[in-house]
């Protein structure tokens, strides 16, 4: 178990210390009126990890007790979102309709013991009687029925024969209590409503406070964890279970700070107005903060559950930055899906002196500092689309992409220079007549001629027509109040985007990154290979606080300006120090230009990489210490990792030194560790100073390569999966992340992914 456990955690280590429990027993109770957001992803989490944790397990119940707002829809939802994260119910989903029954048996117990009685004020009254927290309320003369007068009213309420409202059932506590949910709490009210499970059987509902607590006693939950919010109904679930006297052990309930996320809204009425307003496509609209939103948006389980770890559980409310979420996204795709070319604004080149016909030039989908291997083809021609953008005739101070007098080169292929400009009648440019160095190919350039970046093409014969849905944040407010903090542009739509043919025809992924526009996902509902649609999951960085800063610092005559420098609104332009470090990491090092443009612009970072880079150094062969992938290793860690540590420390402040960062890069490089335990141990090693070999042998993380450990462990898999093994024996290949995943689970992220992958294909394959 991890030492630093949550409060949560070292509750219910101290209850199974002292006996207290036999089994941990969490449940996830949400009521099914709307579909789960990022909050309940917190709550899912918490309540399943713990109960997984202990040994324990976790009941997912529906609070089905208001009739009038919930649906099967909603309870489908609910279950797709636990399973998605990764998680399994005990046995069958629960339901406090379930126990209807049961609770009347309660209630009319507490009537007999004096302890609840009915009442028949008005709603008006109730609120007047019910006092103010400096003055006691007032019990209503209703309170005085007899036991025999409230269980025969209480069987009628049941049997329907009172209006809506006519009579509630309340609970005979105090009402001068200082907490003022102790002042005589609704136990239940009258509905005339057709319920989903259970038709029209019942005419009264148990209220939440009364359900709430006795479902969890009869499913003997042991530990009942809310949030914040019900800090004060605590009182009402003691009272209950206490007053009835029930049979230990007891269930007790303990409160966290709920998730608050900047630029969101996660109140169920306010995303409801947005889809009954049709302000949104649905509930599973990709800006909405729901999980079934962030699942069709591209939003991987592992990036949601990271993003739970960071946040942490915590007593008191806080707002988490959205831009937290967004960075466990890029930081889990980053290593994973295939990069290829995207034109989303294409401009026609022609290059004049190319003469060839179908040639192919070979591509890896992956950077060489992803640990993935696999590659396309992609088609060069005559003519091809480039980014409008990626040429400028009057180009601002730093632009570095093709102009009149500057050559560029394409991506994986040639460096080619503008020769015409090509304009329609209004002076808008249509077409640029270029020409290509044929010694100048990715790879094997002879040519001499340097460049300064590199732009995304499609051959326009090939070029694949597409969908872009650019997806950017729902509300222009932080702190969003209602539908007039809507932001307008969250949603723009590309119809004659260009994608390379490899995105359509080899079904590599789901998920791409479309080079310099960020990371884009297969929409599973719209997309076709006739008419394939990607929705934008994220861009390559954090572009909204930047952009927003640029837009109420600057003048508006230079905005204009601006925009010709910016890439993409992104970053300014680099000073002649920087240039000159971007290009030792892009050219000489060979670092993508993500990494190096981090790198290069970051003192700290660049001055920890030099440092780190000249330790490595000494242990390799300086003349070839480019061309090995523990430098690409060690630039990854310094421009996310030690960037993260460095946000608002010093160099010194640092728990950790060069010398444990060497360490950890040689681990991940001879495969000792996995790159995902390699994180668990740079998260103790940059908050304890160990040495990573240190925190591997204590907690026992080395990498699993072993074949005769894997096997057996990939075979239980397969046998718990029969379903998924016919599906992917009848051709849905996506079926192999799953098992692989599942493998990866069972070995607790130890197991070697490259050999597992190999490993399951060919047990799925035999």
């Amino acid at each position: 178990m991890n030492e630093n456990k949550d409060f949560l955690r070292a509750i219910v280590e101290e209850d199974l210390k002292k006996g207290k429990y036999k089994e941990v027993v969490t449940r996830f109770p949400p009521e099914p009126n709307g579909f789960p957001h990022i909050g309940h992803a917190k709550s899912i989490c918490i309540n399943f990890g713990i109960a997984k944790d202990y040994n324990g397990h976790c009941n997912l119940r529906m609070d089905d007790t208001n009739p009038t707002t919930e649906d099967t829809k909603y309870v489908n939802a609910l279950k797709d979102a636990v399973k998605w994260l990764g998680f399994e119910w005990d046995e069958k989903v629960h339901f406090t309709s379930d126990y209807f029954p049961k609770l009347y048996e309660y209630a009319v117990k507490l009537i007999k013991m004096g302890k609840a009685y009915v009442d028949s004020i008005s709603e008006e009254e109730m609120k007047e009687y019910r006092g103010t927290v400096t003055k006691a309320g007032q019990r209503s003369k209703y309170a005085n029925r007899t036991i025999e007068e409230n269980l025969e009213l209480f069987e009628k309420m049941k049997n329907g024969e009172f209006k809506n409202g006519e009579h509630v059932l309340r609970a005979k506590i105090d009402m001068s209590a200082a907490n003022m949910k102790l002042r005589d709490p609704l136990l239940y009210r009258i509905r005339h409503a057709h319920h989903f499970r259970t038709s029209n059987e019942w005419y009264i509902y148990p209220m939440y406070d009364f359900a709430h607590c006795l479902s969890d006693y009869i499913e003997g939950v042991s530990h009942s964890i809310c949030t914040l919010e019900f800090e004060n109904n605590r009182d009402i679930y003691d009272w209950v279970l206490d007053t009835l006297k029930l049979e230990p052990p007891r269930p007790y309930q303990y409160e966290f700070a709920r998730l608050g996320v900047n630029y969101t809204v996660m109140s169920k009425r306010k995303l409801l107005e947005l889809v009954e307003g049709k302000y949104v496509s649905g509930w599973d609209d990709p800006r909405m903060p729901t999980i079934a939103g962030y699942k069709r948006r591209g939003y991987t389980p592992e990036s949601i559950l990271n993003f739970c770890e960071q946040i942490g559980i915590a007593k008191a409310n806080s707002m988490v930055d959205v831009a937290q979420l967004e960075f466990c996204i890029r930081d889990d795709l980053n290593q994973k899906v295939p990069r290829v070319m995207c034109v989303l604004d294409p401009l026609k080149v022609t290059i004049e002196n190319y003469e060839k016909d179908n040639e192919i030039i070979e591509a890896s989908y992956y950077p060489h500092d992803v640990p993935k291997e696999g590659s396309r083809k992609i088609p060069f021609s005559k003519e091809l689309y480039i980014e409008r953008e990626d040429f400028c005739e009057n180009p601002p101070k730093g632009y570095y992409r093709l102009t009149l007098d500057q050559p560029v080169r394409l991506r994986h292929g040639y460096i080619i220079s503008c020769k015409e400009v090509i304009k329609d009648s209004n002076g808008n440019i249509t077409e640029i007549k270029a020409e290509y160095y044929p010694n100048s190919k990715s790879g094997s350039d002879t040519s001499g001629i340097k460049v300064k970046s590199a732009i995304q093409w499609i051959s326009v014969k090939e070029a694949k027509k597409a969908e872009v849905r650019l997806y950017d944040r729902l509300y222009k407010s932080e702190s969003p109040e209602g539908l007039e903090d809507l932001n307008p542009e969250s949603l723009k739509i590309i119809k004659d985007a260009f994608v390379e043919p490899a995105v359509i025809d080899d079904k590599i992924d789901e998920r791409f990154q479309f080079e310099r526009q960020g990371y884009f996902y297969k929409d599973p509902i719209d997309y076709s290979d006739e008419l394939p649609v990607f929705n934008k999951i994220v861009s390559l960085k954090d572009s909204w606080a930047k952009k927003n800063k640029k837009v109420k610092e600057t003048p508006k005559e230079s905005k204009q300006e601006l925009n010709k420098v910016q890439v993409h609104g992104e970053a300014e332009p680099m000073t002649d120090e920087q240039k000159i470090l971007f290009e030792k990491y892009n050219l000489k090092f060979k670092l993508n230009n993500e990494v190096s443009n981090i790198l290069a612009r970051d003192e700290k970072l660049s001055s920890f990489f030099e440092n780190a880079y000249k330790e490595l150094s000494s242990t390799y062969n300086q003349a070839t210490m480019q061309l090995l992938p523990q430098v690409s290793i060690l630039a990854n860690y310094v421009a996310n990792d030690v960037a993260k540590q460095l946000k608002d420390k010093s160099l010194n402040e640092l728990k950790f030194s060069v010398k444990e960062i060497i360490q950890l890069v040689k681990m991940v490089d001879d495969e000792t560790i996995s790159t995902k335990i390699a994180k668990q141990v740079f998260e103790q090693m940059s908050q304890t100073g160990e040495e990573p070999k240190q925190i591997v042998e204590d907690k026992g993380l080395i990498q699993i390569s072993d074949t005769a450990i894997i096997l057996p462990i990939i075979d239980e898999v397969i046998e718990n999966n029969p379903q998924n093994v016919q599906k992917f024996k009848d051709g849905n290949s996506k079926l192999l992340g799953f098992f692989v995943g599942q493998v990866l689970k069972a070995t607790l992220g130890k197991a070697n992914p490259k050999v597992v992958n190999e490993l399951v294909a060919k047990k799925l394959q035999s």
